[in-house]
């Protein structure tokens, strides 16, 4: 059987389209394209299946290191401090939260609505039994391996178009097209933030979604007589579905309705924007009778399209609500310079810089805010230079997409810049503002249109030079260099520390980067160190709130009151709401025995963070110093009506009530907190002492080895266990325990007075004996 008579050619009729000029039979022309590749790729590796394996492997072996990673970065927010995965949350509250666990209505919520992807977090969280991040990466692995497998196919439709045998199967006309970019797709070194960091899911979800929706739309063109009038309708409703299940992963999602809309409009229509905008401007009556403005079935996928899109983008206002998210001026300076020309030179250099990374991904950071990038101010800056290559280049580009006689050269050229440019739009900064300077995440989507253009460029490369060996270096060299550059920036995700101090030789100036490195030190109990890194943090960012809010913490906790003080007050004066500084503020103040401004203080952070009851505790302690006992009880009430697991403010209102003799409000107090709490030995141990001042022996003895058993090492335990056995009269057990909180902390005085007494009472009842 001829192949001619096996395959079903889409196209839609135009008489007047320059792509149908050629007679050249389509499966010719592609073949030939692909052939430009047979010395860069062998044919026993073309099989789809075989293709297929091969991709998915070398995705898992670049990214396999980070299968064993931390937390780190977004992911502690996002996962660790997210209470939506945990059981007690209701699953409905998933579709009023956002991406963080905060409320979409709260004026601090990024607005950032991806349910479907905490709802992974939630599944991963259960099947781990906790937060145990080796599933949670594994999950990541796996989705990358898979997307880049999903690739084969997706390229194998921007290669080798939309062909089928007479049983309606799609034919894979570009293998070794397909397979080069599948390849360059899977091991992308800017793709290591979405994989390697657990958070990036919310990406290779969307990424996932996005390009079955793209393929399902595909589908809609296959022969259908077969399947009813109906079928490609529902396939276009399908393709809407899956875009909207997308959106629901992340944002970037919606993108691929306009995606399928050019594709739709300029390759399956084949509508040729030249000719078109030379008929208008010459005022061609053939205009009239263009096919593709005749074609009902076109106008009504556009309709399906536009509608689908539209509903969505309501939906989603509707449930966010209309207020924008708030960010700073750290976060994006650009969008927020007075003058336009400004924010269109500054906007134009971050594309520059993303493409940059698509082309060269070596200098890679975790986070590009804070001065990392200056802005620029002037056209005399020499940056502007990579405005003007960036746009050399693109306006290259659509020319050839443009204006090339080429059929399948303008299609694979569109549809690469499509990819390149259509899911990058909400990272623009066009529409609204974003919450970045640049995210290498955003790029994961955009790198499919450059791969489609990096490989057809290596296929006219070819077409045109004799030297084909060096060309197939080149392309195998640029696959092993973003193998092994995924190799090791994987291994940096791994932990917080490596990740932090990875971004230092990339962005020296970038305040952030600092603070990350000073956090993560101050965590490790490292504070000289750490002293450091935030002080260079305020230095390079004098507005820098966190920082010297951390920084006056540690100084707090050396007894530096003074610039402590001073950091803090300067925090609050800088955002007058920051609740946690004038928290802060209100403890070093209560240090310096300055009552008055501390109760301020802390008033001040309740006043701007209602629901805060760590402030609450702190406020009971300046209450009790100041011998305000109702005060101070009622303040810690309230942090244990805020926090019912707030185990230091249990603790305080036990032990007030207990010295100032309330043991039974003490005992009442006590029993509530072990209710909420049963396991915390601090609380045991305080409601014991209670007990056996009420000489109830035997419940306070129980409650004392349970104590013990839960903390064996704790001295005063031992000790107050003695003095139960003494009072109780059980003398030997008393002397044992003495002698074991002895031995843990030797220079316990009230122990050893009480010991002492004990072994001279022991000593007379032997006098007596004898």
């Amino acid at each position: 059987m001829n192949i001619y008579t096996v395959l079903f050619f889409l196209q839609i009729p135009n008489q007047h389209n320059a792509g149908t000029r050629s007679h050249q039979p389509a499966v010719f022309r592609m073949a030939m394209l692909d052939t430009d590749l047979d010395h860069i790729l062998p044919s026993s590796v073309l099989p789809p299946f075989w293709a297929k394996l091969v991709v998915g492997l070398v995705a898992i072996v670049c990214f396999a290191r980070s299968y064993d990673g931390d937390f780190v970065f977004d992911d502690s927010e996002a996962i660790v401090n997210n209470k939506d995965l945990q059981a007690e949350t209701p699953l409905g509250d998933l579709w009023h939260h956002d991406f963080w666990g905060s409320r979409l209505s709260s004026n601090t919520s990024h607005k950032s609505y991806r349910p479907l992807t905490v709802l992974t977090f939630r599944i991963n969280y259960y099947l781990s039994g906790g937060f145990h991040p080796v599933g949670f990466h594994v999950v990541n692995i796996l989705l990358h391996s898979g997307i880049s497998v999903l690739m084969v196919d997706v390229f194998s439709v921007l290669f080798g178009g939309l062909q089928y045998t007479s049983k309606g199967r799609r034919l894979h006309l570009a293998p070794r097209a397909s397979l080069l970019a599948a390849l360059l797709f899977a091991v992308h070194p800017v793709h290591t933030e979405c994989v390697a960091g657990v958070v990036g899911r919310a990406d290779l979800l969307c990424a996932l979604f996005f390009l079955l929706s793209f393929l399902g739309y595909c589908k809609a063109f296959r022969e259908s007589n077969k399947e009813g009038a109906h079928s490609s309708t529902f396939w276009v409703l399908l393709s809407i579905f899956l875009g909207a299940v997308a959106m629901l992963c992340k944002e970037q999602g919606i993108t691929v309705l306009g995606l399928n809309a050019v594709f739709d409009i300029l390759v399956i229509g084949k509508f040729n924007v030249l000719e078109i905008v030379q008929k208008v401007l010459h005022k061609d009556k053939s205009l009239e009778n263009l096919g593709m403005l005749r074609n009902g079935g076109l106008l009504f996928r556009m309709t399906l399209l536009t509608s689908g899109g539209a509903g969505m983008l309501y939906v989603r206002w509707r449930i966010m609500g209309t207020g924008p998210p708030a960010f700073t001026e750290v976060d994006n300076p650009a969008s927020f310079a007075d003058s336009m020309l400004v924010r269109a030179i500054n906007y134009n250099y971050y594309y520059s810089l993303n493409a940059w990374l698509l082309l060269c991904p070596w200098w890679l950071c975790f986070d590009w805010s804070m001065g990392c990038i200056p802005l620029i101010k002037s056209v005399s800056d020499w940056r502007v230079i990579a405005l003007a290559a960036l746009w050399f280049c693109l306006i290259g580009l659509i020319c050839q997409a443009l204006c090339s006689e080429d059929g399948h050269k303008r299609r694979i050229l569109t549809l690469g810049l499509g990819f390149l440019v259509i899911p990058f739009l909400p990272a623009s900064n066009l529409f609204f503002r974003v919450g970045f300077v640049v995210a290498e995440r955003v790029l994961y989507l955009p790198s499919v249109g450059y791969c489609v253009l990096l490989t057809f460029g290596f296929g006219a490369l070819s077409k045109h030079t004799r030297k084909k060996k060096l060309i197939a270096a080149v392309v195998l060299g640029i696959l092993f260099i973003n193998m092994l550059r995924c190799v090791v920036r994987s291994s940096e995700w791994r932990s917080e520390e490596q990740l932090f101090r990875s971004a230092l030789s990339v962005c020296p100036l970038n305040a952030k980067v600092h603070y990350n490195i000073g956090k993560n030190l101050a965590d490790k109990g490292n504070q000289t160190a750490a002293i450091r890194y935030y002080r260079e943090a305020v230095r390079l960012n004098p507005k820098y709130v966190h920082a010297m809010n951390n920084l006056g913490n540690i100084l707090k906790e050396r007894n530096e009151l003074q610039e402590a003080e001073e950091l803090l007050s300067l925090a609050v004066q800088i955002q007058p709401d920051f609740a946690a500084a004038w928290m802060n503020l209100g403890i070093v103040q209560n240090s310096l025995k300055r009552f008055e401004a501390a109760e301020q203080s802390y008033r001040t952070a309740i006043k701007h963070r209602r629901k805060y009851p760590d402030c609450y505790y702190n406020l009971g302690r300046l209450y009790a110093d100041l011998n305000r006992h109702v005060d101070a009880l009622n303040a810690w009430r309230n942090a244990t009506v805020l926090k019912p697991e707030h185990s230091l403010a249990w603790n305080n209102m036990i032990i007030l009530l207990d010295n100032t003799g309330n043991l039974a409000q003490a005992e009442a107090v006590g029993r509530e907190a072990l209710e909420l709490i049963p396991n915390d030995h601090s609380l045991m141990f305080s409601l014991a002492n209670v007990l056996g001042k009420s000489q109830k022996y035997k419940e306070s003895e129980a409650l004392f080895l349970k104590a013990i058993k839960a903390n064996p090492n704790a001295a005063s335990y031992h000790g107050n266990l003695a003095v139960l056995y003494h009072r109780w009269g059980h003398l030997d057990l008393a002397k044992k325990h003495y002698e074991i909180s002895l031995q843990l902390d030797p220079t316990a005085s009230g122990t050893k007075e009480n010991y002492g007494l004990l072994r001279r009472k022991l000593e007379l009842m032997q006098k007596k004996d004898v």
